[in-house]
C-alpha cells in the first residue's frame, strides 16, 4: 500500500504465509476498510481489514478449484461473490465477521469453469459471469 503524498514510504499490507502470489483484489465499496483477494492456484478467498491487515478477518473456503474472480456487492458492505475453475459462482454473507463464515448463502454451477464476473452498481440484483464462449447474467 502506498501513500501517494510520500512515495518514499510504502508498507507491505499482507503477504501469504508461503509467499504465493496474490492474483486479484477487490475493495469493498461500502466498507472502505475491507479488501478481498485470492492466491494463485488456491481455493480460498482472504478478506483483509486494512486497519489490521497482517491477519485475515475471514478466509472463505467453499471452492474446490482455483479461483478466477471476485466482486463485492455494490449495494451491501457484507456480500461478496466469488467464481472459479470448479464452475461455481458463490455469494457469501460476511456480516458476522470476524466469526468464521463456513458456507455461501447462494451458489450457482455453470457448465464450465467461470473465468470472470461483474456485480454492477447500475444493476445490483444481477451478477454477470463468463465461461467458455458464454456470457451469462444471474439474478441474485
Amino acid at each position: 500500500m502506498f501513500d501517494l503524498r510520500s512515495l518514499e514510504h510504502s508498507t507491505i499490507v499482507y503477504e501469504s504465509a508461503d509467499l504465493v502470489p496474490l492474483l486479484r483484489l477487490c475493495w469493498n465499496k461500502q466498507n472502505h476498510n475491507h479488501i478481498a483477494t485470492f492466491l494463485m492456484d488456491q481455493t480460498k478467498v482472504v478478506v483483509l481489514d486494512i486497519r489490521a491487515p497482517s491477519v485475515p478477518v475471514a478466509e472463505l473456503t467453499g471452492h474446490s478449484g482455483p479461483l478466477n474472480a471476485l466482486a463485492w456487492a455494490p449495494h451491501s458492505n457484507c456480500h461478496l461473490c466469488t467464481a472459479g475453475d470448479d464452475a461455481q459462482t458463490l455469494i457469501w454473507d460476511l456480516h458476522g465477521m470476524p466469526k468464521p463464515v463456513d458456507d455461501p448463502i447462494l451458489a450457482y454451477t455453470a457448465p464450465a469453469e467461470v473465468n470472470s464476473l461483474q456485480w454492477p452498481s447500475s444493476q445490483p440484483d444481477w451478477v454477470s459471469i463468463t465461461f467458455g464462449k458464454t456470457l451469462q447474467i444471474l439474478r441474485v
